[in-house]
């Protein structure tokens, strides 16, 4: 990877018009002191950061506890600040605060300067698309616990609980891949791994966000549930850590030629002048099981619902799955490439319904970001969504119109960038591609759907909760076999 040009935090973005300082922007109006600190604590906060720029503009101001937030929606600025990353911008300094406080070791995640640098090469190089190639077999088979799981609850008539057993499905995914350890919460209904891990995004979003730091004076019930989620969280990762060294012991080849991510990280690690340690190949563990669970699943359940309130895009993606996968339990690396409507539909939800719609950042040195003059330790939150669902940049913008991304020149894909961008993209994105897709291929080869929504009918709320999901989600099933014996 190349080094970061050497004047980056001298030139953020383009060069300014008129330089204007953050003071003189506009924006919503707030509390005396506290600013507008108490609406960081909503759920919805990214709605009304987006309902802001469009009433402010793509730059305007927050404020909270005598601090000044620059936000930003327009997608070229808010590409240039992705881009330079990590000279200029750096993840917020609470972000690191918190996360460590919670018991997070620092991964690639929250990582900067040269130990990002060393962390992020060794990641990328365990996610590039050889490696997840030779784990194929091991995605199809936790796709096939996910069929077992649906096809139970389709015997029964059971109404299903939809992101939670998505979310288990990305777990038990991430964990064979990148791990190799055998996690089957698909399987069990006990207190397993996935439990814990959803109490973690919530909290530390919910402390990020907080005005006044409670939880250290007058820990509540959640906090000491989350305390013991942790606990239990940490002494999987060093379970994963374990048995990966005792396979690198009993078959020191796997030094040379590592079957799996953290084995490939704990070569790294043992290496003499490697500058990397255990506690943060741990990071990167913890990392992956996070952002695994949490985002690959919410675009699924995302997508499953546009899928189902869209009938025409629904059978075209069933048509495409049923006349190109010859076994859709068990489809093929090859016959997952060709599916390119799913593909598209996972774009087009990605577009809509994007997991991370805002990205804070903190500004490393004063910098200019268009033609505003940004302070050292300024927060500059970046608003992903704004530009892509603009109906003057893209036409039917809040349309769910898949088929936009099998055309050549769709403006949309200039725009979109949920995996974010510049340096610092999603190193995960191809497995989170491929996960999709399968999951997609056995559900609408498997099964007809036949109810997707929430219990009172109205559209799932988005909620923010550090990565932004769908509220109550349920879905219903029938198997392919049912419904032909039911038509006889």
């Amino acid at each position: 990877m190349p080094a970061p040009h050497p004047d980056a935090a001298a030139h953020a973005v383009a060069t300014p018009k008129a330089i204007r300082p953050i003071a003189d922007l506009p924006g919503p109006p707030g509390l005396p002191f506290l600013g507008n600190a108490l609406q960081f604590r909503s759920p919805s906060l990214h709605l009304e950061l987006e309902a802001w720029a469009a009433q402010y503009g793509p730059y305007y101001q927050l404020r909270a506890a005598g601090r000044r937030i620059l936000v930003l929606s327009d997608h070229q600025v808010v590409a240039s600040v992705l881009r330079d990353r990590p000279a200029a911008f750096s993840r917020t300094a609470r972000l690191r605060e918190i996360g460590q406080e919670m018991g997070l070791q620092p991964g690639v995640f929250s990582a900067e300067g040269e130990d990002w640098m060393r962390q992020r090469r060794m990641v990328m190089a365990g996610f590039d698309p050889g490696h997840v190639r030779a784990y194929y077999p091991a995605l199809v088979k936790v796709a096939q616990r996910l069929v077992k799981r649906w096809t139970h609850a389709a015997r029964r008539q059971e109404t299903m609980v939809l992101q939670s057993d998505l979310m288990r499905y990305t777990v038990d995914t991430i964990a064979g891949l990148a791990f190799g350890a055998e996690v089957d919460t698909l399987g069990s209904d006990g207190d397993v791994i996935q439990q814990h891990l959803d109490k973690v995004f919530p909290a530390l979003f919910r402390r990020i966000t907080a005005p006044i730091p409670l939880w250290r004076i007058f820990p509540s019930r959640a906090d000491r549930a989350l305390a013991r989620s942790m606990v239990e969280v940490n002494k999987a990762v060093d379970s994963f850590i374990a048995q990966a060294r005792l396979r690198m012991q009993a078959e020191p080849q796997r030094q040379v030629h590592p079957h799996n991510l953290l084995e490939a990280m704990l070569a790294a690690a043992d290496r003499p002048d490697s500058g990397l340690t255990d506690a943060q190949v741990a990071g990167n563990v913890m990392t992956m099981l996070l952002a695994g669970e949490d985002t690959t699943a919410n675009t699924i359940a995302w997508m499953i619902y546009l899928l189902w309130t869209h009938p025409q895009a629904l059978d075209r993606a069933c048509a495409e799955v049923r006349t190109k996968v010859q076994d859709c339990q068990r489809p093929t690396m090859e016959e997952v490439a060709e599916l390119e409507f799913i593909e598209a539909c996972i774009h087009e939800t990605m577009r809509l319904k994007p997991v991370g719609p805002q990205l804070p950042l903190q500004a490393n040195a004063d910098v200019l970001v268009g033609d505003v003059q940004v302070p050292k330790g300024t927060i500059v939150i970046n608003l992903l969504r704004v530009d892509s669902v603009r109906e003057d940049l893209v036409p039917q913008a809040a349309q769910f119109a898949p088929e936009r991304w099998l055309e050549a020149n769709n403006p949309a894909k200039r725009l979109s960038t949920p995996f974010g961008a510049g340096p610092r993209v999603c190193p995960g994105r191809y497995l989170a591609m491929l996960e999709m897709k399968i999951a997609m291929t056995v559900l609408l080869g498997q099964f007809d759907i036949e109810f997707v929504g929430t219990a009172d009918g109205q559209a799932p709320q988005e909620r923010l909760s550090f990565a932004m999901m769908p509220v109550g989600l349920q879905m219903r099933l029938r198997t392919r076999v049912q419904m032909a014996s039911s038509n006889l």
